[in-house]
């Protein structure tokens, strides 16, 4: 099903604004690094079918182009009027509409959970109590302060001196933005381990965090505080999977980036991921991404496929794996 409806496809000044500063701060295909730690510029000029991603608590904002998600049956799509915000790291399947003529064009801005959590602190109680089971994963309308907000941070961004003391408060506004809006509970039960969606983000950061050692579901578990039954249901309920398929999925995205960023070949990643077998993880490797681990370090290295995926960036502590 698809969650959200794009609005009117009008273009607003402020965003007509921040295609011409994206065009000039994101000058290279894929993810571009900002002067301020954790936010990336995206761009990507060419159309790209569905194909798998991790993505790492974080807001995602696209201000031209357009994405669709997919997450077990649901569809979420982020354009020009919907921005997406993980509050929890989840593997997912994306497609992208872009072309030369009109490349896609975005921010992406980390989730910093240590200032979400001193937010937390100062909002009002009002928005404490969530009615039901938060999600992992949001699309919303891009209303004018949260755009504004983020049409400040790009002009921000342009200076060294600008984003150095400027930017840190726009931040701290976009997330305080977020945490009061209807993802604000979903973050908030992640890091107060309220709902089954908290006990599940803390077996997700666990994950995510000791990917490489011998995890196991009764031990996930035992530390969510769940029987075996109700820890299964309510991880697939948010990550649409199984807990042992997620640390799979984890391992091979981590892989795929050590074999792209740090030249290891198959064998050398695959181990370095936790398994124990090559053969295994080149037919794991394959079943994921539709390639095996050589050729794909050959479409990445020429260009001829997606953008790079980029070097994980931990929220703290665990690393969380992220693409394009």
């Amino acid at each position: 099903m698809d969650t959200t409806t794009p609005a009117t496809s009008f273009v607003s000044p402020a965003q007509q604004r921040m295609v011409e500063l994206l065009a000039k701060l994101a000058p290279a295909e894929g993810y571009t690094p900002s002067r301020l730690d954790g936010v990336k510029f995206i761009r990507s000029s060419r159309a790209h079918p569905r194909q798998a991603a991790m993505y790492e608590p974080s807001i995602v904002i696209l201000c031209q182009g357009r994405k669709r998600g997919f997450l077990g049956d649901k569809v979420f799509v982020y354009d020009a009027q919907q921005y997406l915000v993980f509050s929890v790291p989840l593997p997912f399947e994306v497609e992208t509409e872009a072309s030369e003529a009109e490349p896609l064009l975005g921010i992406k801005i980390r989730v910093d959970l240590t200032m979400a959590a001193e937010l937390l602190l100062q909002i009002d109680d009002g928005h404490t109590t969530a009615i039901s089971e938060p999600q992992g994963i949001y699309s919303t309308p891009l209303d004018k302060p949260f755009s504004d907000a983020v049409l400040r941070l790009l002009e921000a961004l342009r200076s060294p001196l600008d984003a150095r003391v400027l930017g840190p408060s726009i931040l701290r506004e976009i997330c305080f933005r977020v945490l009061t809006g209807v993802q604000g509970n979903a973050i908030r039960a992640a890091l107060t381990y309220q709902h089954h969606f908290g006990r599940i983000a803390k077996a997700l950061r666990r994950i995510h965090s000791d990917y490489r050692s011998d995890l196991d579901v009764d031990t996930l578990a035992s530390e969510a505080g769940m029987s075996l039954a109700v820890f299964h249901a309510q991880f697939k309920a948010v990550t649409s999977t199984s807990p042992m398929q997620y640390v799979k999925t984890t391992r091979l995205h981590q892989a795929r980036l050590l074999m792209l960023q740090d030249g290891m070949n198959a064998s050398t990643a695959a181990a370095r991921v936790g398994y124990e077998s090559a053969s295994q993880f080149s037919r794991e490797f394959k079943r994921l991404f539709g390639i095996s681990p050589v050729d794909e370090m050959r479409r990445l290295r020429t260009g001829s496929g997606d953008a790079s995926p980029q070097q994980p960036e931990p929220p703290a502590p665990p690393r969380y794996v992220t693409t394009t």
